[in-house]
């Protein structure tokens, strides 16, 4: 086809291959498993949509070792610079982490944020592609996120599921009980576990330029 489009004079629209992810099965949560607190951050994306329809998009990123979700953020549209900035303020509170597991989402095989994650000194875990039993810690909490919050709840407008969202990781970190964690929440598990990589906070560069997504 496109050899007769040619021949006709006609332009042909230049092919351009995507991004494929480069997981495997060594990097799966049951394999590479985390050894404590900053070890391995887990993140995923989840989606659901207002009363009117308007659709809302979720960042979760779960820390494997604690079951803490230590960002959980909502909008119309997040991006990997807006990914970028989520971890820029991860880091400046808790610290490097030594690894971030993920599927091959386009948002996280993105060059920026392999880029980010270079410089930052944060080892990417990539998954098998249609895998996603092997990011299990986040399937977990995506599981939960749906069954306990989004299918519960109504959310009139982005503003409203920002707000609604926050209580829900209130009352995830601080008062539901995890039996994995012995029945205690993630937030009292993480305050007597110390971090696995001894790295200043806010060593991470808080600025980066965007110059691909």
């Amino acid at each position: 086809m496109y050899r007769l489009w040619r021949r006709e004079g006609l332009k042909v629209c230049r092919r351009t291959k995507k991004r494929r992810g480069t997981g495997g099965s060594k990097n799966a949560c049951h394999v590479h498993r985390s050894r404590g607190k900053n070890d391995v951050w887990a993140w995923d994306f989840v989606f659901d949509y207002t009363t009117n329809g308007t659709q809302l998009k979720w960042l979760t990123v779960v820390d494997e070792f604690t079951r803490e979700c230590v960002a959980l953020k909502v909008s119309r549209s997040i991006k990997a610079d807006d990914v970028i900035d989520t971890l820029c303020e991860l880091i400046a509170a808790r610290g490097v982490p030594n690894h971030i597991r993920s599927d091959n989402g386009p948002e996280f095989i993105a060059k920026a944020i392999g880029k980010w994650l270079k410089q930052t000194g944060v080892s990417a875990l990539y998954v098998e592609p249609g895998s996603p039993w092997q990011n299990g810690y986040s399937e977990s909490f995506n599981s939960k996120l749906r069954d306990e919050f989004l299918n519960v709840e109504e959310f009139e407008s982005v503003r409203d599921a920002v707000q609604m969202t926050k209580e829900f990781q209130r009352q995830y970190n601080e008062v539901r009980p995890h039996s994995a964690l012995d029945y205690q929440t993630p937030n009292e598990f993480a305050a007597m576990q110390p971090s696995v990589r001894a790295r200043q906070t806010g060593a991470a560069p808080t600025t980066f330029a965007i110059t691909s997504t």
